[in-house]
């Protein structure tokens, strides 16, 4: 399920989301927000990231570190896809941001496979946010990861994209006022889910990637490889205690435990339903 989602209303969704924003104040850029800045409306900033979610994203045209061009959706056609939006010159939050992204990656990559999806960090700042301030970004931030681009965007782009995504940004004396997101794409370049904050819980990205990644269209129609995704997906669960995914195949224990009990009870009742049979024809 979508993450942050949890099954509940939109209604339940927005009250949770809202009341981590107040609680742990990151969701935005800390602290940059004035008060008196009429385009400052934390709940209107959610409500249009939560209702960007559904929205295709367009085939935008990027620049990678190296120069080369980069097509948003047909290049990372088949796979799910991460977007981070940072800027270049922030010196705190969009760093923290990033390196907790990569300890989630990691997570998410260990447990879903190396190749199960990618990741795009995006400038923001057309100004500053050239391939090179990317470039030199990611190795502040010690990312080199394989699929996980770095990219620039003209300012056209940058604002559609923006609009796709739900994620808002203003430019302020010290820097830009922006939500702290990371939009999930599904393999058919659909925003499937949204997750917020400097440091999320690492469930908050990789469960709605893996519902992506276990929901193969190859699987569809084929009993045997959908059911291993059926079983990838229930038995790769999060374990608090390590921070990591493991394999747990208990639940299918414990339902083959129950059917053999059912198997048994079942068996024992058409027995004794025969042994009444045969002792009243004896009689």
């Amino acid at each position: 399920m979508p993450a942050l989602s949890f099954g509940v209303s939109t209604t339940m969704k927005k009250q949770a989301l809202m009341l981590a924003l107040c609680i742990a104040g990151q969701f935005f850029y800390p602290a940059v927000f004035a008060a008196d800045d009429a385009r400052y409306d934390p709940e209107r900033a959610l409500q249009l990231s939560q209702q960007a979610i559904g929205r295709t994203i367009g085939d935008y045209e990027l620049t990678d570190i190296y120069g080369a061009s980069v097509k948003l959706r047909s290049d990372h056609s088949g796979r799910p896809l991460v977007i981070s939006m940072i800027f270049t010159s922030c010196h705190h939050v969009c760093p923290a941001i990033t390196k907790h992204m990569s300890n989630a990656v990691d997570v998410a990559r260990e447990a879903l496979g190396t190749d199960s999806f990618d990741v795009v960090t995006i400038g923001f700042d057309v100004a500053n946010d050239t391939p090179q301030a990317m470039a030199a970004f990611a190795r502040r931030q010690g990312v080199d990861a394989e699929n996980w681009r770095f990219l620039s965007a003209s300012s056209e782009t940058i604002h559609a994209l923006g609009d796709d995504l739900g994620f808002k940004f203003f430019p302020t004396p010290r820097g830009f006022d922006h939500m702290n997101q990371a939009s999930i794409i599904d393999r058919d370049g659909v925003l499937y889910s949204q997750v917020y904050g400097v440091t999320f819980e690492l469930p908050w990205l990789v469960e709605p990637l893996k519902e992506i990644v276990f929901n193969r269209p190859s699987s569809a129609g084929h009993l045997f490889a959908g059911l291993i995704d059926r079983v990838k997906l229930f038995c790769t669960v999060f374990d608090p205690a390590t921070g990591r995914y493991r394999f747990d195949n208990s639940l299918f224990v414990q339902i083959a435990v129950g059917a053999s009990m059912i198997l048994a009870i079942i068996f024992y009742l058409f027995r004794e339903i025969l042994r009444s049979k045969r002792a009243r024809r004896q009689e």
